[in-house]
């Protein structure tokens, strides 16, 4: 790590409450989701089973949480965004579908920390950087 550098480690308040969430955040809701990630071409069963469980809700200010189950980014703060899910899941299809074992992986671009809870439930070892201060300090 850099000189300077701080390791932040992204964990989410998860409970089984948040997890199942109401209305827009809903486990339904969240497999609505799903369904519009397969009619795009995802077709890899595991990506789509992690990301039916991670709350997306959870890495996003809780103002936007109605909106968190669109396929679309949404801002995070600070000129940045939570990917689109869309773009998670073909980004992290595509990393398993090299059919390499995935020891390590370096992520670059922390940002609310969902990709990387994504990838960890694929890979050995995950690293996670972000460059923008206000986004891996706690407030």
């Amino acid at each position: 790590m850099a000189a300077g550098s701080t390791k932040a480690v992204i964990r989410p308040k998860i409970s089984q409450k948040s997890i199942q969430g109401i209305g827009m955040t809903s486990q339904r809701t969240r497999n609505r989701l799903m369904q519009r990630l397969r009619e795009k071409g995802i077709t890899n069963e595991a990506v789509l089973e992690v990301m039916s469980k991670v709350p997306r809700h959870l890495f996003m200010d809780e103002a936007l949480a109605s909106r968190s189950y669109e396929d679309t980014a949404l801002p995070i703060g600070h000129g940045q965004t939570i990917s689109q899910p869309y773009i998670v899941a073909r980004m992290t299809e595509l990393l398993l579908a090299t059919g390499r074992p995935l020891y390590k992986v370096l992520e670059i671009g922390t940002g609310s920390g969902y990709q990387a809870a994504i990838l960890g439930a694929f890979v050995q070892q995950l690293y996670t950087v972000e460059r923008i201060e206000a986004l891996y300090k706690p407030t």
